[in-house]
């Protein structure tokens, strides 16, 4: 098989970034691991900043999501003195859209439908060859047969356990971590949220969060130890527990039901350098991991397919290499940027084992700056909303 450009990973990163091409009448190939009702039905981030909503618009998969997406002005922030609210319109002019990772998984698999895209799904044993040449190639197994998709380029979308990161060799890559001692224990309910926008909560329990989907599905999250047993946690200890650490004005209205998904996830913070290595482009988890603090792990995927897709744009129609040339130095200054504000969120919001008395209380103040310096409200809005392309 024959192809401009391979992609690796089926997720929105790599269908984003296949649809935006196919629409400038570049060929891709996407290799999924898994089937599409698998990949459809991972439950991931619900927040878009503004630069994500544009550029799903602009590769003709907005209709949905302007049809049933939730427009947010700004957010709620809690600590044990109350809630107080940060308005992303009155400090910044923007805003952002809640609209679940799910949902637009679903309409690039269907814009890709719609034209033609080729997709492999459950393929094994991938390898990238000659990245560094002027040929490379992909190998892959399906249905125990060998196959292979000689290309262009190759686009590393395949996640942090991916092989496109690996394929950069050890002596060039320099890898960047921190690992949070505690993780967020997260359900999905179909009740109505909690707030009309999403609070963010400081509590010496520990950090909570509740968000939500549509008007009627909520996701709701509580700091756990990282090596929490999930079977510890029964529908009615974890309403139990978020109740403590939310405003008791919230706690006090909230609906609560069934949840119809329960799981744990770990936090880190994490940087791949560079994000190409020859004709191999890193994009997504496969570079960057943010903790969902700020809802930065979409959105970061989607700056790195703006920047490639743009890149790969210049060469195919102009010749101009530019883009390709300066992609890695580009993406990671906004990972970079992303990554900090994550790392800030994370570090304001949540207990950490060995915090003291001293360490909480710079916390709240922290908080409180936000309350009365509208300059470190506009800070956050900024970086919220999304730092620029």
């Amino acid at each position: 098989m024959r192809t401009q450009v391979a992609i690796i990973g089926g997720g929105p990163s790599g269908l984003l970034l296949s649809q935006l091409l196919n629409r400038e009448g570049i060929e891709t190939v996407v290799l999924e691991r898994k089937t599409r009702d698998y990949v459809l039905s991972r439950i991931r981030a619900g927040v878009l900043e503004q630069g994500t909503v544009r550029l799903l618009r602009h590769a003709g998969v907005g209709g949905r999501m302007d049809e049933i997406g939730l427009p947010h002005d700004g957010c709620y922030l809690s600590t044990v003195e109350g809630k107080f609210h940060v308005s992303f319109r009155d400090m910044v002019n923007g805003q952002v859209l809640v609209y679940g990772q799910t949902e637009v998984t679903r309409d690039l698999y269907d814009a890709q439908d719609a034209i033609g895209a080729t997709h492999v799904h459950e393929v094994e044993d991938v390898e990238i060859h000659d990245a560094e040449s002027e040929h490379p190639y992909v190998t892959y197994r399906k249905e125990g047969k060998k196959h292979r998709v000689d290309c262009d380029y190759v686009a590393g979308c395949d996640g942090f356990h991916g092989v496109s990161r690996q394929t950069i060799p050890a002596g060039v890559r320099r890898e960047f971590e921190r690992v949070y001692p505690f993780g967020w224990l997260g359900i999905l309910s179909e009740t109505a949220p909690a707030a009309d926008e999403l609070i963010y909560a400081n509590h010496p329990r520990g950090f909570a969060l509740a968000s939500m989907r549509n008007e009627r599905l909520s996701r709701y999250y509580v700091q756990v130890p990282a090596d929490e047993p999930i079977e510890k946690w029964t529908d009615e200890a974890f309403w139990d527990e978020l109740r403590r650490r939310l405003p008791d004005d919230v706690a006090e209205t909230m609906e609560t039901g069934p949840s119809i998904e329960k799981s744990i996830a770990p936090l880190r913070s994490f940087v791949c350098e560079p994000m190409r290595h020859g004709r191999l482009f890193l994009v997504g988890d496969a570079a960057h991991i943010v903790p969902p603090t700020g809802a930065k792990g979409l959105n970061l995927a989607v700056g790195d397919v703006h920047y490639l897709y743009e890149a790969l744009r210049r060469w195919y129609r102009d010749g101009d290499a530019e883009g390709i040339d300066s992609y890695s130095a580009t993406a990671l200054k906004r990972v970079w940027g992303a990554m900090r504000f994550s790392w800030w969120m994370t570090s304001m919001l949540h207990r950490f084992p060995d915090q003291s008395e001293f360490d909480q209380r710079m916390q709240e103040s922290e908080l409180r700056q936000l309350i009365t310096v509208p300059s470190a409200r506009a800070t956050m809005a900024q970086n919220y909303v999304g730092l620029p392309y």
